[in-house]
């Protein structure tokens, strides 16, 4: 008899961790980036029964990933495992919004998109509306 397969996190601490794993690339957590967090959780219906003190477990998951050699293969391979596919596009666009938060992108959260967009097979079109969409929201 097979077990049903068992997911470590719930699709919203996938969405959560990638969030703070892109604030946390340039190894400068900005409050701004933050604010950018606790607002998606507090307002997105995707996380309408998502309880908000998981973000500092997250948070915690992935400082401690990012401790490791390959922590961030980790961190890909939870997101991959327990993430839906249904779901990918609206993690980029999250992890899009907190890098734009700021006004900047430093090369880190460049290469950190990239990363999500190849890990979640985003097709390139739509990685560039989406990318287009957090820019047009984040100008001041």
């Amino acid at each position: 008899m097979t077990t049903p397969e068992q997911h470590v996190l719930s699709a919203q601490d996938c969405l959560v961790a990638l969030m703070i794993a892109v604030s946390a690339s340039d190894e400068n957590i900005r409050t701004v980036e933050l604010v950018k967090i606790q607002a998606a959780v507090n307002n997105l219906p995707v996380f309408a029964e998502y309880d908000i003190d998981r973000i500092n477990q997250m948070s915690q998951i992935v400082f401690d990933l990012f401790e490791q050699e390959d922590g961030l293969d980790a961190l890909f391979g939870l997101i991959r495992g327990d993430l839906p596919e249904r779901l990918f596009e609206t993690a980029y666009a999250l992890a899009c919004d907190v890098a734009a938060a700021d006004g900047t992108l430093a090369e880190t959260e460049l290469r950190l998109l990239e990363e999500i967009r190849y890990e979640l097979n985003i097709d390139r079109l739509h990685a560039a509306a989406i990318e287009r969409g957090a820019r047009a929201r984040h100008l001041t």
